[in-house]
């Protein structure tokens, strides 16, 4: 996708072949930094800190960080070592798991020497997959996004979502944001609202950046305001991503995503669900089993902004003393999804639906 006309993937191999570039998150949206990941410890502290999230992207990064760590320590116990030190740093999503059996899969068999070389090829490789499955996504979903501009008589579509699930958590495209972006690209007139998305505020950040450097309208509203909106007509559809979905088609996703879809279910709005295949947690069948990162409650009492001067500050917004829990995502039954869009298709939120893309 591209800033001020430039083309970006957000991770990508360094110019030294021997490390992975990012962008890192935490200074956006008022700072652009590309910063450079050189050993196992540096990645693992991006996916920790959230200079890079999303559950595509996290799993991209451990990819990286497994071929880093093999460059100090090609041996089996440096393999296992580097995803026991991965696997820790975000419990909920499921692409970090994924990716890393992926890289157990192929460096195993091999001998300690032909590792380095292997790891940073897959790693490359789960990238480019990555891209290829979220315009696949993209061109699945654009025609649930065309259908309501056609009833609508091209008047303008308006979207919901939550979060930031567009190419900034992905290696690129995005998963909700895919079909959004080939509607706007294709002509059709969209609107999107933006969630602020408390803590961290990822849809204020993060998908506002990239809906306007795309020049894709949208609007940021408080996260409460969703409900409002769908009472008043003004929502046609939500699309949202995930982090990790069950077999049985229960979505765990930003904090916040299981009160959007309790209100797109009373007023009416189809809700959707955007998800690559490494999003699916086949050894889950209910989404009470999935484990819920509970966050430094310092993301609850503290947000970071701009400040008059153009300088850049965080300031503490509760009363001294005052605790505060941070759980990060929370889970929507399946009951309450409209449908999944995938690269494969669009299907019900259900085994049954799952099963039939990818049986």
């Amino acid at each position: 996708m591209n800033i001020d006309g430039k083309p970006y993937r957000t991770i990508w191999l360094g110019a030294d072949g021997v490390s992975a570039e990012i962008i890192d998150q935490t200074k956006l949206p008022f700072a652009l930094e590309i910063l450079s990941l050189r050993t196992l410890q540096d990645a693992a502290h991006a996916i920790a800190s959230m200079q890079v999230r999303g559950a595509p992207l996290i799993g991209a990064t451990a990819a990286y960080g497994v071929a880093l760590a093999m460059r100090d320590d090609a041996s089996s116990v440096g393999l296992a070592r580097a995803c026991e030190v991965l696997v820790a740093t975000r419990p909920t999503a499921i692409n970090l798991r994924w990716a890393l059996d992926e890289m157990r899969k192929v460096l195993e068999p091999l001998a300690p020497e032909a590792r380095t070389a292997a790891a940073f090829a897959r790693a490359a490789e789960i990238c480019d997959e990555d891209v290829e499955t979220c315009r696949k996504i993209g061109e699945h979903g654009v025609g649930l996004i065309e259908a309501h501009a056609e009833r609508k008589r091209g008047e303008t579509v308006n979207i919901l979502t939550h979060c930031n699930a567009g190419w900034l958590a992905t290696v690129d495209w995005g998963t909700a944001l895919a079909p959004i972006y080939m509607a706007f690209d294709k002509g059709n007139s969209v609107h999107v609202w933006v969630d602020e998305t408390r803590p961290r505020n990822q849809g204020a950040s993060l998908t506002a950046f990239e809906l306007g450097a795309h020049g894709v309208p949208h609007t940021i509203v408080a996260d409460n305001t969703g409900g409002h909106l769908m009472q008043a007509g003004l929502v046609d559809l939500c699309i949202v991503g995930t982090d990790r979905t069950t077999a049985n088609g229960d979505v765990a996703n930003k904090i916040g995503t299981y009160l959007k879809a309790l209100a797109a279910k009373d007023n009416g709005v189809q809700f959707f669900v955007a998800l690559p295949h490494s999003t699916i947690d086949w050894t889950l069948d209910d989404g009470r089993k999935i484990p819920i990162e509970q966050r430094d409650a310092s993301e609850v009492t503290h947000m970071t902004g701009q400040l008059p001067d153009g300088s850049v500050a965080t300031v503490a917004i509760t009363p001294p003393g005052s605790p505060a829990a941070n759980y990060a995502f929370d889970v929507t039954p399946a009951r309450l999804v409209t449908g999944f869009i995938t690269e494969r298709g669009v299907t019900v939120a259900s085994r049954e639906g799952l099963s039939l893309l990818y049986s």
